[in-house]
């Protein structure tokens, strides 16, 4: 194994250690917390994330091994269940857009309990910050996740002058450094990109942290068998078929 990727695999495995220590572990006890009161209450868990951090919110909803009450608000939305014209989806234009997310959230069937999982490594986009403002004035906890490092050390874009950190209930630190990178090559370039990676385990462990509490509660979870195995549609459509209409699961 060449050094470079040693030193990124130290880079990686010492956060993911890091992850369930401190205040992030505090963070994901309140988080799991949330999320078991809503889908006791007949919520869901909307997920919504842009760019790389929507990688969080496919971990989150719809996958083998997930939580079934959970749907993916995406950006393209506006263009799939929306008026919009698909040339909005070139470029990064829209992300940074905060008009976006009214409509976004115009055609999420809500339901008063379902509480918001937002993931950004910068936290200061536009439509990330919106779609926090956006559900907490629909009266909807919201989770952040997202580089604590990073959002701190960038200009605020959004209008109200806020960071995700600053509107969400509860943050949950990604530790990704400034700008993602955790290595250089040579004396300028930035390579081992690592939030992807402390995000997706960030989502595993509340999945298995809320199963763990329902079943605790006397609940069977409502987790996702693996649709290649026999009997995976079977059990997953009838789970799904509880919440009708309120879960986009789109190829």
């Amino acid at each position: 194994m060449i050094e470079v990727v040693a030193t990124y695999r130290a880079e990686v495995i010492g956060r993911l250690e890091r992850l369930t220590d401190g205040p992030n572990a505090a963070a994901l006890d309140a988080a799991c917390e949330l999320i078991v009161e809503s889908l006791n209450a007949g919520g869901i868990v909307q997920a919504f994330g842009t760019g790389h951090s929507e990688a969080f919110a496919m971990e989150i909803a719809g996958r083998a091994g997930g939580l079934i009450p959970t749907n993916r608000i995406a950006l393209r939305d506006v263009v799939l269940h929306g008026d919009r014209d698909a040339s909005v989806l070139s470029g990064a234009s829209l992300e940074r857009d905060a008009t976006v997310v009214a409509e976004l959230l115009d055609g999420v069937p809500l339901h008063p309990a379902d509480v918001f999982i937002i993931a950004s490594n910068s936290g200061v986009n536009g439509s990330i910050v919106e779609m926090a403002l956006g559900a907490k004035q629909r009266g909807h906890a919201v989770i952040a996740v997202t580089s604590i490092e990073h959002t701190n050390a960038v200009p605020v874009k959004h209008p109200s002058g806020k960071r995700l950190s600053e509107v969400a209930d509860v943050v949950i630190d990604n530790l990704a450094p400034y700008g993602d990178t955790t290595l250089a090559i040579g004396d300028r370039i930035g390579v081992g990109a690592v939030s992807s990676i402390t995000a997706a385990f960030v989502a595993q462990a509340l999945t298995m942290m809320v199963a763990e509490r329902l079943l605790a509660g006397g609940d069977d979870p409502p987790v996702y068998i693996s649709a290649n195995i026999p009997g995976g549609d079977e059990h997953n459509h009838a789970l799904e078929d509880r919440y009708r209409d309120r879960l986009r699961r789109l190829a």
